[in-house]
């Protein structure tokens, strides 16, 4: 059997060639699209997971496209709305944390100079109106509080995207900028004509904090002449809360501002893995459909050709059961050498494809060869199944009276 089977592919490589570009190119696909959404959800997953702030308060014409990249705008809102916040009461926020984020050169270099509030002042301010801030009802579970032990560390800054104490004339260095600059903490440099310390450098975050020069908010407005206003207001917010009303209330308090939500940030992203997953299974369909359109035609041709030759064979005594088999067993062949080769080109493809098209790494995923493979044999093997069993029916005795 072995040897008719090689000899077969060998001698009528035409339909082999098409039936195994069809298979490939579905499968090949299947993985691509597979391979970049599993680990665009693994990018999303990791970064709602390293967010410190669940909402964000921006200025009512922006357009947010990247949570990270919020505040890089010109639009602003006035700082006094920090205060409303603040005065509220509203249970379930955690952190407030205004910004204003201004482009200028230091040493020749361009830089973006945020200024951020810290905690402290914010809830002084509370505490001269005799307000209470950042109450948090029995039950809460949010992973952050601006009470823990980690609350006072000015690297806190990375992931709670909230701090609490910072001077007038210090400044906290982006990981980037400290590093091209040469800059440690305890150091001194110059700022749009003043003289600072930096009080620390952040760890490495991968996002354009790293780039970033943080000093007081209010040094920052000095400095740029820009007024009492930020770009944007950064909320950590109990996440009960923030589901259970907590954004409505915030809208309540402040109608002129746009509020969205991580959910909101991420619903894009969300959107786009959905619709590429259902891509994967478009490709799929199409895997069926084409491949095993392909795959039957090409057998019911290679049935029709090798009449003569299937009818010599069942003379000297082959069974039905052996012609199935043999091309049933043509068919695998077939159906592992597209999955196979599909897996690869996919696989390879999605390398390149996913930094570019959705800004994640991609690497190759094991449990996809299986799938693939698996896959493309099913579907040739129930593509072929017809044609072998016709060829299985034929009668030797018509075979040889066919001129």
């Amino acid at each position: 059997m072995r040897t008719i089977i090689w000899k077969e592919l060998r001698e009528r490589p035409t339909a082999m060639i098409a039936s195994l570009l069809a298979i490939v190119l579905s499968v090949t696909a299947l993985v691509a699209i597979r391979n970049v959404t599993i680990f665009s959800e693994k990018e999303v997953a990791g970064k709602l997971d390293k967010l410190g702030a669940n909402v964000l308060i921006l200025p009512k014409g922006v357009t947010l496209q990247d949570y990270y990249a919020a505040d890089m705008q010109s639009e602003t809102i006035p700082e006094e709305h920090v205060a409303e916040l603040a005065l509220s009461g509203l249970t379930g926020v955690e952190a407030i944390s205004p910004k204003l984020c201004v482009p200028t050169t230091i040493d020749g270099r361009n830089v973006i100079l945020t200024g951020i509030l810290p905690q402290a002042e914010i809830q002084k301010m509370a505490s001269w109106q005799g307000g209470m801030l950042f109450k948090k009802h029995a039950g809460c579970k949010a992973k952050i509080n601006v009470a823990d032990k980690k609350g006072d560390a000015p690297e806190a800054l990375a992931e709670r995207r909230a701090l609490q104490n910072l001077g007038e004339d210090e400044v906290i260095l982006g990981a980037d900028y400290a590093e091209a600059n040469g800059l440690a903490p305890g150091d001194s440099m110059e700022l749009m004509g003043e003289k600072f310390s930096v009080l620390t450098t952040l760890p490495a975050a991968g996002t354009v904090d790293d780039g970033r020069v943080f000093a007081h908010l209010h040094t920052v407005q000095r400095l740029t002449k820009s007024g009492e206003v930020v770009n944007i207001i950064e909320v950590v917010g109990c996440c009960e809360d923030v589901a259970n009303g907590l954004v409505a209330e915030m809208q309540t308090i402040l109608p002129d501002t746009k509020i969205v939500t991580i959910a909101n940030v991420v619903e894009t992203q969300i959107s786009i893995n959905r619709m590429m997953t259902n891509l994967s299974y478009l490709f799929l369909a199409i895997l069926v459909a084409v491949g095993g359109a392909s795959m039957a035609s090409a057998s019911f041709a290679n049935v029709i050709e090798r009449r003569r030759e299937i009818g010599t064979l069942m003379a000297l005594g082959a069974t039905p059961r052996f012609v199935t088999q043999l091309f049933l067993a043509k068919a695998v062949l077939l159906g592992l050498a597209g999955g196979i080769s599909g897996y690869i080109v996919g696989s390879v493809l999605a390398l390149f494809l996913g930094p570019y098209f959705a800004d994640v790494s991609v690497l190759p995923i094991p449990s996809l060869a299986l799938v693939a493979s698996g896959t493309a044999i099913m579907v040739t093997l129930v593509a072929s199944y017809y044609p072998a069993r016709q060829a299985a029916n034929l009668d030797p005795c018509l075979c040889f009276k066919e001129v």
